[in-house]
């Protein structure tokens, strides 16, 4: 497992592995938090925090939630709310130090318009 937390380390979150690759996407909100996501199956993901240390913001279709630390504000993933977006969820890269993922392709999606990678 390769873990990390938020800046001031209230949230601890445990991948697996390196992803094979990280993405950009450029919404409206992903855009403003200043995210890279590595995706991965909720199953294999652990994320720690003392009750009442996170918060959740959705928008829109409300499909998945974006989760903050409560205390530094830090985005540490998203999770799905809705069943049919299915088991995948996003760790925030940004939070990992470079060492720990290495050289990861990183891939830009067209989350604004087209949800479509656009390379």
């Amino acid at each position: 497992m390769i873990s990390t937390t938020c800046h001031c380390g209230a949230v601890r979150v445990s991948i697996p592995r390196v992803p094979e690759t990280l993405t950009n996407c450029d919404c409206s909100v992903c855009r403003r938090y200043g995210t890279l996501w590595a995706y991965y199956s909720k199953d294999e993901v652990k994320v720690e925090a003392e009750p009442g240390m996170t918060e959740s913001y959705s928008w829109g279709r409300k499909s998945i939630q974006f989760v903050r630390c409560s205390s530094c504000g830090c985005v540490t993933h998203w999770e799905p709310i809705a069943a049919t977006r299915g088991p995948r969820m996003g760790v925030n890269a940004r939070n990992f130090e470079p060492a720990q993922l290495g050289a990861v392709r990183i891939r830009r999606l067209d989350g604004a318009v087209t949800e479509k990678y656009l390379d």
